[in-house]
């Protein structure tokens, strides 16, 4: 995820601050949540035979159908966070003389290097001899998401309102009025496997489908309305108040729902993306409070070393993080005197060289952005 620090729009009759200031929250955030991304559950896999930790290793892998774990999150904050610094990009593009025209084709042209690149990371260890068109990547998922919601922010604010609630809906009653052997959420058939199937002639591994861009695009529009709340000149007790209410409407929504839409992340369906933006809103009111008002950023430099260079950091980890990690492990003979717990300090250690490849750009000021 990586690309959210560049972008988006000044909405329609809402009034922002003269300075385009830097949410610095929001890189902490995003080094965070890249953290998480590239550690491959920090190694905590392991602990599953230990029936005292076997809830913690079950929190960083995805829950096979229904239901949120921690691990689930993580791509819901990724994209929250594209969504949220698309006000701020657009807004100081905007105050240099673009036109919706110039935002729009930057816009375009930035989904298009964000669907070639997932493909070329994607296809880059394949065992299958030859590419292989997948649309599912986060990186596929957030450019088709991005420039929905770039057009959809073009909009009054009622009216974006209505069209996520509209798109929410809609892609509900997709599943229901298409269902599959069984019903509306079938784990094999659904609507979204039929699409794939019928359009590129095969299915994902793992149950996902291509159209869970829809409740995506959701996610990243939550994240467009708060970057547009951050932008608002108004005292943060009052963006953190309108966050939390949103935080408690998002939970409650999602699970009201989740009876008659099940939760299921691979999907994306509506109260998994209700449910999910409830969790990213608090995780970002906390950084928000701790980072930019109580103003204690220290701790938090690992992390914003990690948010500058979030493209690098997800790109390197998807093809050369395997040949990282076995380098490394000649050396350190993967902690075999720790059983199979030495994949956690394997893992760690391969995490501080990739954080320490960041530094060496961050003290270098090159930032790989697209």
């Amino acid at each position: 995820m990586a690309t959210a620090t560049h972008v988006t729009p000044a909405p329609a009759r809402i009034e922002v601050t003269p300075k385009v200031d830097r949410l610095v929250s929001l890189d902490a955030y995003r080094g965070l949540i890249m953290l998480t991304l590239i550690s491959h559950g920090f190694g905590l896999s392991v602990l599953q035979s230990y029936p005292n930790w076997a809830w913690l290793a079950r929190q960083v892998d995805h829950t096979e159908w229904t239901g949120c774990t921690f691990w689930d999150l993580i791509q819901p904050a990724f994209t929250f966070m594209v969504g949220m610094a698309m006000p701020f990009a657009f807004a100081r593009r905007t105050a240099e003389g673009a036109t919706t025209f110039d935002l729009f084709r930057h816009v375009a042209w930035r989904s298009l290097v964000l669907i070639v690149l997932s493909n070329v990371l994607s296809n880059f260890n394949s065992r299958q001899g030859r590419p292989v068109l997948q649309l599912i990547n986060v990186l596929c998922q957030i450019a088709f998401g991005y420039l929905l919601c770039f057009l959809i922010t073009r909009l009054r604010f009622p009216w974006q309102v209505a069209c996520g609630v509209g798109l929410l809906a809609g892609y509900w009653a997709l599943f229901v009025l298409f269902p599959g052997t069984d019903r509306a959420f079938s784990k094999t058939d659904n609507i979204g496997a039929a699409i794939d199937l019928k359009l590129l002639g095969y299915n994902y591994p793992g149950y996902y489908t291509t159209i869970n861009f829809i409740g995506n695009a959701i996610t990243i529009l939550f994240g467009c309305w708060a970057g547009m709340l951050m932008l608002l000149d108004r005292p943060p007790a009052y963006k953190l108040k309108v966050l939390g209410g949103c935080a408690i409407a998002a939970f409650a929504l999602g699970l009201a729902l989740e009876p008659f839409n099940p939760m299921v992340k691979r999907l994306w369906t509506a109260s998994f993306t209700l449910f999910s933006a409830g969790w990213v809103i608090v995780m970002l009111m906390a950084l928000y409070w701790i980072v930019d008002v109580k103003q204690q950023r220290k701790w938090a430099f690992p992390f914003l070393v990690l948010g500058m260079n979030s493209i690098f950091i997800y790109s390197f980890s998807q093809v050369l993080r395997g040949w990282l990690d076995r380098g490394l492990g000649v050396f350190t003979g993967n902690f075999w005197y720790f059983g199979e717990l030495g994949a956690i300090p394997q893992n760690l250690l391969v995490l501080v060289a990739m954080w320490s490849m960041c530094y060496w750009l961050y003290k270098k000021n090159i930032y790989i952005r697209i």
